[in-house]
């Protein structure tokens, strides 16, 4: 298998970081009170009549957080033609880059911070079918734990916007603790049954480079795999 130049993550970190439970609980016990970006207001207002349209008529709503250049709201677009699939990253750079895919009609590309774009769907009442975060930045040093999303003041907006949450990345340690603290945020839900399956290293077939869950969601993902990488995967969702 040919290799590319992408590197495994350098941490000093050895495992789950020792003060994500505190971190954790500290963000369930206060609110949520970070400025608004103006522009991620301004995109907001711009689509929301659109998507609560679309909800009315009960379409599912999936929203494809730091999709970068789209890649991945276009492949969970077409999966999903039953769904309004929203891409949102707040760099206009990456999401004017195309890779010769127009984006399918059910989806929709907005230059938004991702954090305060949760903060007003989830004000706004939008409820999410499915929630994917593929391969955020992992912020490999220990003293950036609170800059991880499972670490970040706006983690309990994710059970609040609701649906299938799927987290995947390249590094271990990143999906070891989104699972951990998905254990201690399940002590601020218990009226509302929710299961995870824990972490789980993604299925390659490494002779043929060919995934055999599904095709590559990101190029970062492909990349990665090329590299001989191993990818992992934390997703939680309702108990049926």
């Amino acid at each position: 298998m040919q290799k590319n130049n992408s590197r495994e993550i350098e941490t000093n970190q050895q495992g789950v970081h020792e003060n994500l439970e505190t971190i954790v609980r500290k963000h369930f016990e206060t609110v949520y009170k970070k400025p608004i970006a103006e522009h991620t207001r301004t995109a907001f207002d711009k689509i929301k009549n659109t998507i609560e349209l679309e909800l009315k008529k009960d379409t599912p709503l999936l929203f494809d957080s730091f999709c970068g250049t789209g890649t991945s709201t276009g492949i969970i677009a077409r999966n999903n033609p039953e769904a309004l699939v929203i891409g949102i990253d707040r760099s206009i750079t990456r999401l004017s880059k195309t890779y010769n895919e127009e984006l399918p009609e059910n989806a929709l590309l907005v230059q938004a911070e991702c954090a305060d774009f949760w903060f007003l769907a989830e004000q706004s009442g939008w409820q999410l079918a499915k929630h994917s975060i593929y391969y955020p930045n992992p912020y490999p040093k220990s003293k950036h734990i609170k800059r991880r999303w499972h670490a970040h003041p706006a983690y309990p907006l994710l059970f609040s916007l609701g649906g299938e949450v799927e987290l995947r990345t390249n590094w271990k340690i990143y999906a070891d603790e989104f699972y951990q603290a998905f254990i201690y945020a399940l002590e601020y839900h218990d009226k509302i049954e929710l299961k995870c399956n824990g972490v789980e290293v993604l299925s390659f077939d490494t002779n043929n480079n060919v995934a055999k869950i599904s095709e590559f969601m990101t190029l970062f993902e492909k990349k990665y795999f090329l590299n001989g990488q191993k990818l992992y995967s934390c997703k939680w969702s309702k108990s049926k």
